[in-house]
């Protein structure tokens, strides 16, 4: 919270290129199913949440744009590719998987439905598994070096790679 109340969220890409800060609360929190969306997030559906106006503020480099329609851009970050935002005439929306704590950002809508791929709302009845109990991907996961950027701010001076104390 900031002095005056205010959630804030932090957030930003996979590499730590990008990072952002939203002081207040989210305006609208939803999932979008349209072929756009699809094709913006190379996924299902896309997740996103709607930052009030003046809010929002880059910390850390900007996302590049793509113009994916007349109205529409798509922020990215430059040097990973992460997506970030919709960029519309009537606000913008980040990803909510580049939140720092995306569990605290919770879907309350969908949008699109009419694309919605028929099987995703039985994704929740497939069986799951925690990733170190398949001793084919235990395997290599074990010895493997995560550069992705962490969950909070960094200083700077982040180098990939390089675990940070949180």
């Amino acid at each position: 919270m900031s002095l005056d109340n205010k959630p804030i969220y932090t957030g930003g890409c996979q590499c730590g290129a990008v990072r952002f800060r939203v002081e207040g609360a989210l305006a609208s929190i939803s999932i979008c199913h349209c072929r756009m969306c699809q094709k913006a997030f190379g996924n299902f559906y896309a997740p996103l949440a709607t930052v009030p106006e003046n809010s929002l503020r880059w910390t850390r480099g900007e996302p590049k744009r793509f113009q994916s329609s007349s109205v529409v851009k798509r922020g990215f970050c430059p040097d990973c590719g992460t997506p970030l935002t919709y960029e519309a005439p009537d606000g913008v929306a980040l990803a909510i998987g580049a939140f720092d704590d995306p569990a605290s950002v919770a879907p309350d809508k969908q949008w699109g439905t009419e694309n919605k791929i028929p099987f995703v709302d039985d994704l929740h009845g497939l069986p799951g598994h925690e990733t170190m109990e398949d001793e084919t991907s235990a395997s290599f996961l074990r010895d493997m070096q995560n550069f992705q950027h962490p969950d909070h701010d960094t200083d700077s001076g982040w180098v990939p790679g390089r675990q940070e104390k949180q």
